[in-house]
């Protein structure tokens, strides 16, 4: 990272501590799957890149993730209601989708104590409590955040694998992540958390739960370098813990939150936010003496991840902080342009497919990712237009993965004498002449 970055990483961490009034802040940039720089601030206690905070809601990122991977093993469909896995669950249609996007219409949090700050009940006793009138609002009616929403999910992923949330978090992703500094309980060093007296500055320690069934919605305990990692397999996902495919889905927007302006969302257990011309993802968490804050720039793989051992960041909040840290890093920081390297021969099928096609007068030109092994179509009419990347599905026939298309058939149209006449993607028919009788 440019010396002028960090040094600007660390005035806004300096003065969110100071001004926040929060015992210790720790702050991370990732930059292409590494982390770049680290900023501290505070000394109770004196902050470090392996010291473990609470990391709260953030840790529904990873319940949501379980419960892709089971989707992506065919254990599950998101859009089955929530009583097709639960039978003694709550009544009505709500799918697991609209629990993984806040818009179920549970209401915000469990029966009973207030669960961030009370030891957690099991799964049945989470379940027993939850009926008809834990309805907020209908289903797909509109945002409404709820923690009780991911302690169901978490009782899902249970009853479908067979084993504990705790267990599959730590088996499905934080190992194959190599994140062995993120767990369930709280392991030395980690950071106490306080809440700060408003008129004195004196600290009380908050109580550390195990919060039970409601675990998968504000569990986790992770350090600045572990956390990194998942912000930047948010950019760069591993397929071998999740596929590419199903990263994105939790990136793309379930409901917008914020009507008016368009600045904020929720995906699939990710938050979205706006900000000018760039969206963010990641998740912010709270619990009883800690704040957490995770955000990444999935284009240009950057990502920030920041906790305090504090319930309250006076003058600010902890998504503020993340979003001005990641807008510093991408503001400064020159994204890294990949080189080129020489690629390799399409075969002689595909070859035959290749260079300038026409549509209504548009010109576009067809070359081979051989890395990819994809037929890439670009617009040379409108250059700064997605290009159409397309996977071989069988002879003459090629699926579209990005783009306006993303999703549509091309068919290879063939003479009378077996040549190559033209490309039909989705009915729009190009042809090597610009003005074809076609």
């Amino acid at each position: 990272m440019l010396s002028d970055t960090a040094r600007r990483v660390d005035d806004i961490v300096a003065s969110a501590q100071a001004k926040g009034r929060v015992p210790s802040l720790i702050a991370g940039v990732v930059r292409d799957g590494t982390l770049a720089h680290v900023s501290a601030a505070g000394e109770v206690p004196r902050p470090e890149p392996d010291m473990q905070y609470r990391i709260g809601s953030i840790s529904k990122s990873f319940t949501a993730a379980l419960v892709l991977q089971l989707r992506d093993e065919g254990r599950l469909d998101l859009d089955d209601p929530l009583r097709h896995h639960l039978p003694d669950g709550p009544p009505g249609t709500t799918t697991l989708r609209q629990l993984l996007g806040h818009v179920g219409g549970l209401q915000r949090e469990p029966d009973g104590q207030w669960w961030e700050r009370s030891a957690g009940k099991d799964s049945d006793d989470l379940l027993a409590g939850v009926s008809a009138t834990k309805m907020a609002y209908p289903p797909n009616h509109r945002y409404h955040y709820s923690n009780l929403a991911y302690g169901l999910l978490g009782t899902l992923v249970e009853r479908i694998a067979g084993e504990s949330w705790r267990t599959q978090v730590t088996k499905r992703l934080l190992e194959p992540l190599a994140m062995n500094r993120t767990t369930y309980h709280a392991t030395e060093p980690f950071a106490r958390g306080y809440v700060v007296h408003p008129w004195h500055g004196t600290l009380r320690e908050e109580p550390r739960h195990d919060a039970g069934a409601m675990a998968p919605a504000g569990q986790l305990w992770s350090t600045v370098a572990d956390l990194a990692v998942w912000a930047a397999f948010l950019a760069n996902p591993a397929p071998s813990v999740l596929s590419p495919a199903s990263v994105a889905q939790m990136c793309t927007p379930t409901v917008i939150d914020d009507v008016d302006a368009w600045t904020s969302g929720y995906g699939l257990g990710l938050r979205l936010w706006r900000r000018g011309e760039r969206v963010y993802v990641g998740h912010t968490g709270s619990m009883p003496g800690y704040l957490a804050v995770q955000a990444t720039h999935r284009p240009s793989r950057t990502g920030v991840v920041a906790f305090a051992n504090a319930y309250t960041l006076h003058h600010s909040s902890i998504d503020t902080l993340g979003l001005d840290l990641l807008d510093a890093a991408v503001d400064e920081t020159p994204v890294r342009v990949a080189p080129w390297r020489p690629g390799a021969a399409p075969p002689p099928e595909v070859e035959m497919l290749t260079g300038r096609w026409w549509w209504m007068g548009r010109e576009y030109s067809a070359a081979w990712d051989a890395a990819a092994r994809q037929l890439v179509m670009s617009s040379l009419t409108s250059p700064d237009a997605t290009p159409w990347r397309f996977i071989q599905e069988g002879v003459d026939r090629w699926r579209c993965r990005s783009g306006s298309n993303d999703g549509e058939v091309l068919t290879v149209r063939r003479s009378g004498t077996g040549g190559i006449a033209a490309l039909d993607i989705a009915t729009f028919v190009f042809t090597r002449d610009p003005w074809s009788a076609l």
